[in-house]
């Protein structure tokens, strides 16, 4: 009988897993803690904590006798407040790594990303869990996420007996989601780096939540990428919207994205050109024979119910197919 915290339980993906767990046999209690008490739910005990006050968790975590965390406390939309997307992705979880040896935890779920592996030029077309994780010091969230994968790394050494589900998720779509990768499909044109097709591999929200259970239950630990079979385009993404495309050379892309931001017409600078150019492509292979869970859709299927859940994206005469 698993005793769970979730931290970051109040977001679209915590409430989704709190729900889940707290309907398990298997599982005696579901806390959800984040910086604002979520909605009240039947047999979830709602908490406020900010990961990044490290004396505040490990009491938590022995007042509820915790002895699973699932740690999905993020920024949901990086990019505008790097100090405070530090704090809360890397020192927040030193402070949850920290908290959990102290208070004798037995398994760590971390959602960490795709993003981990970098934006490179010479990745792979298709990535698994055992290449190298270089992300990016010139774009922010891949850096932390390196970082973040890089302190678990010395965990796994110095406490083994802390088992780790650490997953490495594509893009994540659902009924809610708004982000900076879904706005580039809102406009007219749908951007294309000249050269590049720019793949995706996309994952339904309640894809991530099933595997967020059963790591939380009676799964294995390890090291999982998590994104539905096959992969996306631009152009099959330009072609499915019905928009055509909007063609830049690279070099263009970011002196225009660079003097945007001198100008503060944009949040974004020239590093978003690798992160648009050079996607990392995941591949789930493992996750499907060794963790044992299969994404019920595939990413082309996530992305169709993207399009069902938000009818305004498509273009004209394709939302009703």
């Amino acid at each position: 009988m698993s005793r769970v915290l979730i931290t970051g339980g109040g977001g679209f993906l915590g409430s989704h897993v709190a729900e889940a767990l707290a309907a398990r046999d298997d599982v005696e209690l579901v806390v959800t803690a984040d910086l604002r008490p979520g909605t009240p739910r039947d047999g979830i005990i709602d908490e406020t904590l900010d990961v990044t006050d490290p004396a505040a968790i490990a009491p938590m975590l022995r007042k509820h006798r915790i002895d699973t965390v699932v740690h999905l406390a993020a920024i949901v939309n990086p990019g505008r407040d790097v100090a405070l997307e530090y704090r809360v992705d890397v020192t927040g979880s030193a402070n949850v790594l920290a908290a959990c040896v102290e208070a004798d935890v037995r398994r760590i779920v971390v959602s960490s990303s795709g993003a981990a592996y970098g934006y490179h030029a010479d990745n792979p077309d298709w990535i698994e869990e055992d290449q190298p994780l270089r992300g990016n010091d010139a774009f922010p969230y891949a850096r932390h996420k390196r970082l973040v994968e890089e302190m678990l790394a010395e965990y796994r050494t110095a406490h083994p007996e802390l088992e780790q589900v650490v997953f490495r998720i594509g893009t994540i779509l659902g009924p809610s989601v708004r982000n900076q990768i879904t706005a580039l499909w809102d406009g007219r044109r749908i951007l294309r780096i000249a050269g590049s097709d720019s793949p995706f591999v996309f994952v339904w929200v309640d894809d991530v939540a099933a595997a967020m259970i059963r790591a939380a239950t009676d799964g294995p630990p390890g090291i999982f990428n998590v994104a539905g079979d096959g992969r996306m385009t631009v152009p099959e993404i330009a072609a499915r919207l019905r928009k055509p495309e909007l063609v830049v050379p690279a070099g263009v892309l970011a002196a225009g994205l660079r003097i945007g931001r001198t100008l503060r017409l944009t949040e974004h600078g020239p590093e978003k050109v690798p992160f648009l150019r050079y996607r990392p492509v995941l591949a789930n292979g493992r996750l499907k024979s060794e963790f044992g869970y299969t994404p019920r859709r595939t990413t082309a299927e996530a992305f169709e119910e993207y399009l069902r859940t938000h009818p305004a994206v498509a273009g004209e005469g394709r939302a009703a197919e």
